[in-house]
């Protein structure tokens, strides 16, 4: 009875605030990131720069993302019953893990690119071109997809009371395997990431305080910046891994009803937030910082002639 009530509420928080909330990410993130492509896709003979590079590949990853979730709120609409067949639903996982690691890596490359124009831009003028942004991108795509192929062995579907449901992580035999992989995707596609991106904003922020040409009301306002970008991240991507990993510890091991409808809910709030993402990328990392970098260039000897090359 009581695992029965856990089943109940489970389906009860993806039912009523997955749904929704994908609907309305869905709307947003669609339009933002095809504005974004838009603004971003070069035109004409003008130099493409590593930044823009890695924006328009976020962007795009984002959007695909956000072409995803219509599946996802139709299945839960439908009260978890998945009828789109088992290749779709192989499909559709893959491209969530897909498109999620990829913001997360070209976020980090966007972020250390950004840390090489402020903090070193001698070095990011001379190293640092589109070729290599072309190539650290096609890298990127290769370690997602790599990473990501293992959703089609562990992702299935199952029928119960006629409602089919896509099991976006493992069925409960394979947990045992399925939970290594899960801890890597959280330390590999997740952790060293936000590492990286935490000590890029952190050397933007030491750099920018520490120079003389800016006002304290600018440095500020950087600094601000720097502590909204990282505590974004932390509020959604760390959440989601560390309590999917909780979850899926807790289908191994169970402990009381009550405790594993804590931790199952609170995941599926950390999924809808991991679905924000792609709507607030397009405001993040398409044209903060611009002017900042220029001014802080030219404290730097000629540095604001070249900073249009190293911007976003």
């Amino acid at each position: 009875m009581e695992s029965h009530k856990c089943n109940i509420s489970f389906s009860h928080v993806q039912v009523n605030y997955l749904a929704p909330v994908y609907g309305v990410e869905f709307f947003l993130a669609l339009l933002g990131n095809g504005f974004a492509i838009w603004l971003l896709v070069p035109r004409g003979s003008k130099k493409t720069h590593a930044g823009i590079i890695f924006s328009l590949n976020l962007a795009v990853s984002d959007l695909a993302y956000s072409l995803s979730l219509p599946l996802l709120v139709a299945y839960y609409t439908m009260g978890k019953n998945w009828i789109f067949g088992l290749a779709l639903c192989k499909v559709e996982r893959f491209l969530f893990n897909c498109n999620l690691y990829g913001s997360i890596f070209f976020i980090t490359c966007i972020s250390a690119n950004r840390c090489l124009g402020v903090v070193y831009p001698f070095y990011a003028r001379g190293k640092v071109e589109s070729k290599h942004a072309k190539v650290a991108s096609v890298i990127v795509w290769l370690i997602v997809a790599t990473i990501s192929s293992p959703v089609f062995k562990f992702s299935t579907i199952k029928t119960e009371l006629h409602v089919t449901e896509c099991i976006g992580t493992a069925i409960d035999s394979m947990l045992t395997s399925y939970l290594p992989y899960s801890l890597f995707l959280a330390g590999f596609g997740c952790g060293l990431p936000f590492v990286i991106t935490l000590f890029s904003y952190i050397g933007i922020a030491r750099a920018v305080w520490k120079s003389h040409g800016l006002e304290s009301r600018e440095k500020r306002k950087v600094v601000t910046m720097v502590c909204i970008v990282v505590a974004l991240y932390s509020i959604s991507f760390l959440p989601y891994h560390i309590l999917r990993n909780l979850n899926l510890m807790n289908r191994l091991k169970p402990p009381s009803c009550a405790r594993s409808s804590y931790v199952h809910s609170a995941f599926q709030i950390t999924r809808g937030l991991v679905a924000l993402n792609p709507c607030i990328h397009p405001l993040l990392y398409t044209s903060v910082m611009d002017n900042v970098r220029s001014k802080l260039g030219c404290c730097r000897e000629n540095v604001d002639q070249k900073s249009e090359e190293i911007r976003l």
